[in-house]
Formats: C-alpha cells, sequence, structure tokens
C-alpha cells in the first residue's frame, strides 16, 4: 500500500534525475516511483539509472512533486500518467473508464480460444475498449464491437482504436438493449460489475477513484450478470459461447445462472492468482423450445 503523505516528504526540487527519484522513492514503492519520475521529466525508466546526473528543471520537480502527491492519496496509477498496458497493448485511460486489470486478460484468453478467424464477436462493457481491443489485435479478421452504456467510455474506447490502428466498432448499449432480438454473434464476452454494494474494499485506495457504475452490482455483485446471461441466447449463434469474468468467490452462483438459461460445456477459469475468475458457457447446436432465425452483422 502506498504509505500516507507527510509534510514536506514529497517535495521534489531542481537537481538531477537520480535525486529526484530518491525522493519519490522516500514516498512511494519503488515501481510508483520510477514510472512517475519519468513521466515527470520526459524519459523513460532506464534513463532514470543510466543518467542519473542528467539535470532536472524545476518546473518538472513542481511536476513530480504533484504527480507524488496524487499516488499519496490513493489515486491509480494509471490516472495520473494517463496510460495502462494491456494484452501487450497501451491504452489510454482516465477517469471514465475502470482501469484495465491483469486478470482480465484471463477474459481475453478464454474468448480467444473459441473465437475463430471471421468470427463476430460482442464486448458488453468494453470501458477503455481492453477486451474488445485486445480480441482485434489478436483477431485481425474477426469483426468486433464493443459497447458501454457511458458515453464517455466509448469516446475512450474510439480513441484507443484509432491510436491503436485496430479495427473495432464501438456503440452506445445498456448491455444487449441496441441491438435486434436475432442479431447474433459467435462470442459474447463481459467483464460486467460485480462488487457487492457494501464491500468495503470500496473505499480503499484505487477503487474510490474509479466509477462506481463499473464495480458494483447490487447487494451480492451478481445484478449485472442476472441481466446478461438470461439475455445472451437471443444474441448468440448456434453453438456461441458466453465468456464472463466474476468476483472469486462467485464461482457457484454464475454456473447455476449459465446452467439455467441453456447454457451447455460450462466450465470456470482461474485466474494468475488461481482464483476462479472466468467462466465460459456455449449455446447448444439446436434450438428446440423456439423456431431459430439467425441475423448476423453485415460484413
Amino acid at each position: 500500500m502506498t504509505p500516507p503523505a507527510t509534510a514536506g516528504s514529497s517535495d521534489v526540487h531542481a537537481g538531477t534525475l537520480g535525486a529526484a527519484l530518491d525522493t519519490a522513492r522516500g514516498a512511494l514503492d519503488r515501481l510508483d516511483a520510477e514510472v512517475l519520475t519519468a513521466h515527470a521529466v520526459g524519459c523513460s525508466r532506464g534513463t532514470l539509472y543510466a543518467f542519473p546526473e542528467r539535470p532536472v528543471s524545476a518546473k518538472q520537480a513542481r511536476r513530480l512533486t504533484g504527480l507524488v502527491r496524487r499516488r499519496q492519496r490513493g489515486e491509480p496509477l494509471a490516472y495520473i500518467v494517463g496510460w495502462r498496458e494491456f494484452w501487450s497493448l497501451t491504452l489510454r485511460v482516465d477517469a471514465r473508464v475502470l482501469v484495465p486489470r491483469p486478470e482480465t486478460e484471463c477474459v481475453v484468453e478464454a474468448a480467444l480460444t473459441r473465437v475463430a478467424d471471421h468470427a463476430t464477436v460482442l464486448d458488453l462493457g468494453t470501458g477503455s475498449g481492453a477486451i474488445a481491443l485486445a480480441v482485434a489485435a489478436s483477431r485481425p479478421h474477426a469483426r468486433v464491437v464493443g459497447v458501454d452504456r457511458d458515453a464517455g467510455c466509448i469516446r475512450v474506447a474510439r480513441e484507443n482504436a484509432a491510436r491503436l490502428g485496430l479495427t473495432a466498432a464501438f456503440r452506445h448499449s445498456d448491455w444487449f438493449s441496441a441491438f435486434r432480438r436475432n442479431e447474433r454473434f459467435d462470442v459474447v464476452v463481459a467483464n460486467p460489475p460485480y462488487v457487492p454494494d457494501a464491500d468495503p474494499h470500496l473505499m480503499g485506495d484505487g477503487l474510490r477513484f474509479e466509477p462506481r457504475d463499473a464495480l458494483v452490482a447490487g447487494a451480492d455483485g451478481l445484478a449485472a450478470l442476472r441481466r446478461i446471461v438470461p439475455a445472451a441466447p437471443k444474441h448468440l449463434v448456434r453453438g456461441g459461447w458466453l465468456c464472463v469474468e466474476h468476483g472469486h468467490d462467485q464461482q457457484a452462483p454464475v454456473r447455476e445462472l449459465f446452467l439455467a438459461h441453456g447454457f451447455e460445456d460450462v466450465e470456470t477459469m482461474p485466474d494468475l492468482a488461481g482464483s476462479p475468475r472466468v467462466t465460459c458457457g456455449r449455446m447448444p447446436h439446436t434450438h428446440s423450445a423456439m423456431p431459430y432465425r439467425e441475423t448476423r452483422l453485415p460484413p
């Protein structure tokens, strides 16, 4: 945890890179200090150690002091520097979007094993576009659509796609609301809100700065998934897959939700820490309950 601010402890003065880094490291952990020092003076982290005698101006010192204080208050590092690495992509992020987490790369991995080269993929609650753009980068011939109900998120996702030169469409939609009943995809992925609204971690460092609507989903954290899973069959092709991220202790109710709505081959996969994190299920290849009419996205 980042230590609390102490009066004067984070003040950086004009001098050298080495001295500026030492001051930052006295207030923050090593990685944060390196990233913020490099960001403040406009150099790489390697330069901090290769050229410790490089001069730091008073303006750069004041900037670094401000960045260190923001981090001491618990603001996410990604918001301070304006970017986050995800799936080898450098994504622009700010307070409009949730900071992409390493565990969400497990959703991408699960989806990619189920995404053919020319598949259609829908990313629900796209935020910064992290999942959609990771899929687009890995399956360049797939048709990828990301949706979010927040217009700010859509703007950030589109900016990321344009800057990275990746092809993905982003639309304003509250989950599936923008799609016709039989507009179907090969794979639907989602990292929905799944934190219970009374979870004490919400007031801790980092989370309290992020969009609450992107984190919280009712008393048990399952409100969003109770909307997504029942609606997904209407938007999946025969044999199509739904892959969702969820809390480490939500595996059982999420699996029950999948099975209750007709999904087969339901599988839960762990994150990098070994906690149950991603559940996928496949729609049957036949639909006996109602006539089947498939409408795909136009090329």
